[in-house]
């Protein structure tokens, strides 16, 4: 049997089969890969993308010259979404490499079986001709999507350096006072000539630089553990007020020193979310409440409150009655190393290297929420909490 038309052939028989081209696809993938079938493609949204690319190569098969792949934006921009999915999923890049080898490979194994289904003769040139076009359009989707992937693997490298820049001059900065100090008093209690009084003040000073140092290690920590929504979170059914509750416990000689009431409310929600990182975010909020409490009000607190927001969302208040924020620190109050009162002499005193609300943020987006913040000066500041009751990808 010899064939004129052949690409027209086996670009109408791809058309026909495009769904199950991909399906052979993803199940040749998945033996050579180490990955779930549901991370490849998390969303029912995206399980269109492999047999809509494979509908484009069967166009451009039909007519190469006419309807050249690299002009078509829209399918270009489904590779794209393909390198930016692959990116957010934290693959390497030989698995998207691997991806468009396999495609190719069942592309091309899917003519030689048409060639042998039909008991098809084509002339050789006619065969060479449509493995190359077929190649070439594997290879221009392979490249739009490996750019994707790419630009933005580079753009996370330069976030990392500026962020490891940021952090490792601060850490230096916030480090460099309390060892010196350290340093400086264990020179003082090696000698033999010091008085009890003395002696005394140095081992507060001594004590009171250990435990700045402990609380910095700690608050680097929870940087390091706060990741985003693909760490495989433990989910748990829990009610925010017992979560509230231990954080406050944590926090309670804090907030007796400095006279500062702690009240949860008992009517706080129930939902399905990742403990450690609510608790995290409940510490850092209140903490910072009780650092920033007015000393000049005979009555100082910080109220957890909150409730259900419709069906699926919850809400969950902090709020004081401290010294406030400034309107103009507001806009940048959840960037790492930034503190809002660094211009007032009287809170000199107050402890922190400005990344508690950085991790309060931090572990709100890894839980699918978001934090807001009101405040006014000389009255207080709120934060406001949003989060599902069930998370999305429970």
């Amino acid at each position: 049997m010899i064939i004129t038309e052949f690409g027209d052939l086996i670009a109408e028989r791809m058309r026909a089969e495009h769904r199950t081209l991909a399906a052979r696809w993803f199940e040749r993938l998945l033996d050579l890969l180490p990955v779930e079938a549901r991370a490849v493609f998390p969303t029912d949204t995206l399980l269109d993308h492999v047999p809509a690319l494979i509908l484009e190569i069967s166009g451009y098969l039909r007519q190469p010259e006419e309807d050249a792949i690299a002009a078509n934006t829209a399918i270009l921009e489904k590779a794209r979404e393909l390198g930016a999915l692959r990116h957010s999923q934290r693959a390497s890049l030989h698995q998207v490499l691997r991806e468009y080898q396999v495609l190719g490979g069942v592309l091309v194994t899917f003519v030689l079986e048409e060639l042998e289904r039909l008991n098809a003769a084509p002339p050789a040139a006619d065969c060479v001709a449509l493995v190359a076009r077929l190649n070439e359009a594997v290879h221009v989707l392979s490249q739009s999507t490996v750019e994707a992937f790419v630009t933005l693997y580079t753009e996370t490298i330069a976030e990392q350096k500026q962020r490891l820049e940021e952090f490792t001059r601060m850490a230096a900065h916030e480090w460099r006072q309390p060892l010196g100090a350290l340093q400086f008093g264990i020179g003082l209690l090696r000698r033999p000539d010091m008085d009890q009084e003395r002696l005394s003040r140095t081992l507060a000073t001594v004590d009171r630089n250990v435990r700045h140092l402990v609380e910095l290690t700690h608050k680097l920590e929870a940087v390091a553990r706060v990741q985003g929504p693909s760490d495989s979170a433990l989910l748990q059914e829990v009610s925010a007020a017992s979560v509230a509750q231990e954080a406050a416990r944590q926090l309670r000689e804090m907030a007796e020193a400095r006279g500062v009431d702690i009240r949860i409310s008992d009517a706080l929600p129930t939902l399905i979310v990742d403990v450690g990182r609510l608790e995290l975010v409940l510490v850092n909020l209140l903490s910072n409440a009780i650092k920033y409490s007015d000393s000049a009000k005979s009555e100082r607190y910080v109220a957890v409150a909150g409730g259900r927001e419709g069906n699926s969302l919850c809400r969950i208040d902090v709020s004081d009655n401290g010294i406030g924020i400034p309107q103009h620190a507001l806009a940048t109050i959840f960037q790492r190393f930034t503190r809002a009162h660094t211009d007032r002499e009287d809170l000199v005193h107050v402890g922190g290297v400005g990344l508690g609300l950085s991790i309060a943020e931090d572990c709100a987006r890894a839980i699918g929420g978001r934090i807001d913040v009101r405040s006014v000066e000389g009255e207080g500041t709120v934060f406001t909490l949003s989060l599902p009751v069930v998370p999305a990808w429970s």
